[in-house]
C-alpha cells in the first residue's frame, strides 16, 4: 500500500509539472508582457484564419448577387466621388484622368472604412466565444482586418484595369506602391483594435464609429488634391493618416508631387496608435469577459 501511494504522488508530481511546462502565466507587470501577449496570437494562427473565412461568408451570405457585392461598392463609390468632384465641382485632379485619380484614393479607404467600422462591434458580437474559452482576444478585430483583403483585392483588380485602359506606363518607381499599400494594412489594424477597445468599454462608439467613417471620407482626398487645402488648416488635415498614404500612393503610380512630411506624419500616427492601441486593448483584455 505505502509503494502504491508513493507512485501515486509521483505521478501527481509529474501531471503538474506536465501542466505547469505548458501553461502561459500572465503578469499584468511584467516587462516584456507586451510582447509575448502579442507573439501569442501567431500561435492561434488557425483561430485566425478561422474567423477570417467565417467573416468572408457571413458578409454574403444569404444575398443574390454575393461576391459581386465586394466590386458593386467601390464602383459605386468611384462614379459618385467621380461625379460630384469630376463633373460638379471640376476639382483639378493634377493631369491623371479623373477615375484612375478617384480610383487610386478609393483603394486605402475602402479597405480602412472596412476594418475600422467592422473591428468596433467584432467583440461584442462574438460574445458566446470569448466567455467561454480563452484565446488571444486581440485576434478578433486582427481577424476584421485580414477578411478586409477581400476588398482590398478586388479594387486593385479595378485598378490595375484602369490603369492598362489608359495606358500608363510601368516604372520602377511603381515599387513604392507597396509599402503604401502596407501602411494602409497597418493602419487599418491599429484603429481596428482602438475601436475595439473603446467599443467594449463605452458602447456609444457603435454610433459614432458610422458617423467618424462619413466624416474621413471627405476629410481625405480621395477625390481631390492636398493642394486644395488651405495653409492654416494643413497641419490637422495631415493628421489624417490616409493623407500621406494617398499622396504616397498616387506619387508611385502617377509621379505627382510627394509631401514627405505628410507621409512621415502618417507613419508616426499609424505607429503611435498601433502601439498604444495593443496596449490599451490587452489592459482591457482581462475584463472583457466580465463586462461584455
Amino acid at each position: 500500500m505505502g509503494k502504491t501511494c508513493h507512485l501515486t504522488i509521483n505521478a501527481d508530481e509529474l501531471f503538474i509539472k506536465g501542466l505547469m511546462a505548458k501553461t502561459t502565466i500572465l503578469e499584468a507587470n511584467a516587462p516584456t508582457q507586451f510582447i509575448k501577449r502579442v507573439q501569442e496570437c501567431f500561435q492561434y494562427f488557425d483561430l485566425l484564419r478561422m474567423l477570417s473565412y467565417r467573416d468572408i461568408r457571413v458578409r454574403y451570405a444569404q444575398t443574390y448577387f454575393g461576391l459581386a457585392w465586394a466590386v458593386l461598392n467601390p464602383l459605386i463609390s468611384v462614379v459618385l466621388l467621380y461625379f460630384v468632384f469630376g463633373i460638379v465641382a471640376k476639382v483639378s485632379t493634377e493631369g491623371i484622368p479623373p477615375l484612375l485619380y478617384v480610383m487610386t484614393g478609393l483603394l486605402p479607404w475602402t479597405y480602412f472604412a472596412r476594418v475600422v467600422g467592422e473591428a468596433g462591434s467584432s467583440i461584442i458580437s462574438a460574445q458566446s466565444l470569448v466567455k467561454k474559452i480563452y484565446f488571444p482576444r486581440l485576434i478578433i478585430p486582427i481577424s476584421k482586418a485580414v477578411s478586409g483583403f477581400v476588398d482590398l483585392l478586388v479594387v486593385l483588380v479595378m485598378l490595375a484595369i484602369l490603369l492598362i485602359i489608359y495606358q500608363i506606363p510601368l516604372k520602377f518607381q511603381m515599387l513604392m506602391f507597396i509599402p503604401f499599400l502596407g501602411m494602409t494594412v497597418l493602419a487599418g489594424i491599429a484603429f481596428g483594435i482602438w475601436i475595439a477597445a473603446l467599443t467594449i468599454r463605452f458602447r456609444d462608439f457603435s454610433h459614432i464609429v458610422p458617423m467618424l467613417l462619413r466624416i474621413g471620407m471627405f476629410a481625405s482626398p480621395i477625390a481631390y488634391s492636398t493642394v486644395h487645402v488651405p495653409l492654416q488648416y494643413k497641419w490637422l488635415f495631415n493628421l489624417n493618416p490616409l493623407t500621406g498614404i494617398i499622396s504616397g500612393l498616387r506619387w508611385s503610380l502617377f509621379n505627382t508631387p510627394l509631401e514627405e512630411m505628410s507621409v512621415i506624419i502618417s507613419l508616426a500616427v499609424i505607429s503611435l496608435f498601433l502601439i498604444s492601441g495593443i496596449w490599451y486593448f490587452l489592459r482591457m483584455d482581462h475584463y472583457i469577459a466580465d463586462i461584455i
